[in-house]
């Protein structure tokens, strides 16, 4: 229902506008009124009246929307204050609904109270005036101050502890849902089981029929025939009872299920919203950058520079370029050390705090940039990107690949792809040449010499390094696609297959609360390699998801329906997977918002000279931004418009 601009206007100008906000929740009412036809949604509010308030939602579904618009929606609300020990309850209707500017799925609602309570609504106003009103008296402005001290220690503490109630009631959704998952396929080996042994019945049954007609004349051998073919009909009628029970028992686990899933939609998104509201708590409003981990000793203040182009990529996606650009703008006026940034930086001053400076993170610095600019069609960074093209340009050698950096000559697989993928975005923004040439030569140069002749499938590390790892792996099909990896002959199935039999493992991951859960993801090294036996990492995890949709893609466009649908099985699979490692922030700066730890276990040898941090309770950048990617369909590697 579009109102009209007057009367909103006038709907407005009879609330009362607050300084800060309080949670309330709500929930649609079906056509009788009375019966919830929807799960329990959250909304903030801080317009306020006597006769109604204003909402404020955040990710709306789609059908939940377009529900309001018809204006014929009822609302239950649960209204909550502090100090008030029980939530407030009033049914509403519709005034007005508006949709957020540049936000899909935020929404502002103006709401007419049908039934509220009069001394509860006096309460909400006697909050409402007692927030907006002050006297100018020392001892009153001191009096005020303490009270919100108290109140938003209360509130923080109750934020806190609803952030962990979340979290932990989607481990339990997952955790439930896996169980059914396993029951439902119990079931169906016991129907494939039943339904052999019927098969094999009914044909010695028929056997025994041809038998019986063929010495029909032979009395006694009649009745030894009849007497076994009844026994094994009785046989027969017996395991069809127990196929028809399997059947019923499959029907009450499918019912479960889909209300699992549909309870496990609900706590997955709301928890993702506060995955995004964790990266924007992790900015440095001095810097602008982004610390990559939550408390962590020494590198508690470092932000290392990929992770700033995943929280770049994660800002833009929803369309909070404001937080993008303070990233952009540090690198923009950072100087280059031989047209390259270090691999890390302070997070509060801004000081490299590593000495290197190699090509893979400057490409990635490149990469947000495309994703920026493509996304907001703001081109400010365009000439930064430019730069950094020009000296990824220059580390480029005759037989195409590119350099590590300005003064190595080892060149990895996964900076090789990083750089085609940013070339080929670049190329897309500005249509010069040269960036299309570049990118072709290290085509060129994957074709020749990352691929091992004698293994379709194993990619290597580097030139002349039969070293495999995920990444090189996983990021091949993103980078390049599964139709460019067919024109070079790899087979891009083989490569996500070689991808499942060498770095998945299954790993038991010991929760912040206690619980001890299974994790099945993925490992940089194949576990076989390594003593320390395997780690789930869910930056790899999320890849192989990433991965698995492009070609659950790619073979939806063949119309292979069945292979395609294969893909998004297994990618739905892993996310639920990355969900079971989802926790509650720890730090006082993480207020308990939901993150992503970087790996399941802390300080454990990953591999190639580096060590896994004491994450596997603190949140990590890389990994929840990852998490995020993952579920909204999103690849760093190429350009689209799409957004959460």
């Amino acid at each position: 229902m579009a109102p009209k601009t007057s009367n909103l206007a006038a709907e407005r100008r009879e609330y009362l506008r607050l300084d800060s906000v309080f949670p309330v929740q709500f929930c649609l009412l079906g056509s009788d009124g009375a019966t919830p036809g929807s799960g329990w949604i959250q909304g903030f509010t801080n317009n306020v009246g006597k006769g109604g308030m204003c909402l404020e939602v955040n990710n709306l579904a789609p059908d939940i929307a377009g529900l309001l618009k018809t204006g014929q929606a009822k609302f239950s609300l649960s209204i909550e204050l502090p100090f008030v020990s029980a939530p407030m309850n009033a049914l509403a209707k519709i005034s007005w609904v508006q949709e957020a500017v540049g936000r899909t799925g935020k929404y502002l609602i103006g709401l007419s109270y049908e039934q509220i309570d009069p001394a509860q609504n006096k309460k909400i106003m006697n909050y409402a005036w007692a927030r907006k009103l002050f006297a100018p008296v020392v001892l009153t402005v001191i009096f005020i101050l303490g009270a919100a001290f108290v109140v938003n220690a209360y509130l923080n503490v109750n934020l806190i502890q609803g952030n962990r109630a979340l979290v932990e009631q989607l481990v339990k959704i997952l955790q439930e849902t896996s169980v059914a998952k396993q029951k439902i396929k119990e079931i169906d080996r016991e129907k494939d089981d039943l339904r052999l042994k019927i098969q094999t019945l009914q044909l010695r049954i028929q056997a025994l029929d041809e038998e019986r007609e063929k010495r029909k004349e032979e009395a006694n051998t009649i009745v030894t025939l009849n007497s076994r073919i009844d026994a094994l009909s009785q046989e027969k009628s017996t395991l069809q009872e127990q196929l028809i029970s399997l059947q019923h028992k499959e029907s009450t686990v499918t019912e479960q299920l889909l209300r699992l899933d549909q309870k496990k939609t609900t706590l997955a998104q709301v928890n993702l919203d506060k995955m995004y509201q964790w990266l924007q708590m992790m900015q440095s409003q001095r810097t602008g950058l982004v610390k990559s981990f939550e408390g962590q000793g020494e590198l508690s203040d470092w932000a290392f520079t990929y992770d700033q182009s995943l929280a770049v990529q994660a800002y833009a996606n929803f369309s909070d370029f404001e937080r993008a650009r303070k990233i952009l703008d540090f690198f923009d006026k950072k100087a280059q050390r031989k047209g390259l940034f270090f691999n890390a930086y302070n997070v509060t001053s801004g000081k490299p705090t590593e000495e290197t400076a190699y090509s893979g993170p400057t490409v990635w610095v490149g990469i947000a940039i495309a994703q920026y600019t493509h996304k907001s069609q703001d081109s400010r960074y365009l000439r930064l990107a430019q730069d950094i093209a020009d000296a990824i340009i220059a580390l480029q050698g005759e037989d195409g690949g590119i350099a590590g950096g300005n003064d190595v000559t080892w060149r990895l697989t996964e900076h090789n792809l990083d750089a085609y993928a940013f070339l080929e975005m670049l190329h897309a923004l500005t249509g010069k040449e040269k960036y299309l040439q570049a990118k072709d030569k290290i085509l060129q140069w994957l074709a020749t010499h990352i691929n091992n002749k004698t293994d379709d499938v194993a990619l290597r590390r580097k030139r002349g390094d039969s070293t495999i790892v995920a990444n090189s792996h996983l990021w091949a099909v993103v980078a390049l696609g599964p139709e460019q990896l067919e024109r070079m002959g790899i087979n891009p199935d083989r490569i996500l297959e070689f991808a499942e039999q060498n770095f998945l493992v299954e790993v038991t991951y010991t929760r912040p609360e206690g619980q001890t859960i299974k994790i099945k993801g993925f490992d940089f090294d194949p576990p076989r390699h390594a003593a320390r036996g395997g780690i789930a990492f869910p930056e790899w995890t999320a890849q192989v998801v990433i991965a698995s949709q492009m070609m659950a893609d790619f073979y939806f466009k063949k119309a292979m329906i069945a292979k395609a649908r294969s893909y998004e099985l297994k990618a739905d699979e892993y996310l639920s997977q990355l969900c079971n490692m989802i926790i509650s922030s720890p730090s006082p700066s993480g207020q308990g918002e939901s993150c992503v730890p970087a790996a399941t276990h802390d300080y454990v040898d990953a591999g190639h000279g580096w060590t896994t941090p004491g994450g596997k309770s603190m949140g990590s950048v890389a990994a929840t931004a990852y998490t995020l990617f993952a579920y909204y369909k999103y690849s760093p590697l190429v350009l689209t418009k799409d957004r959460p």
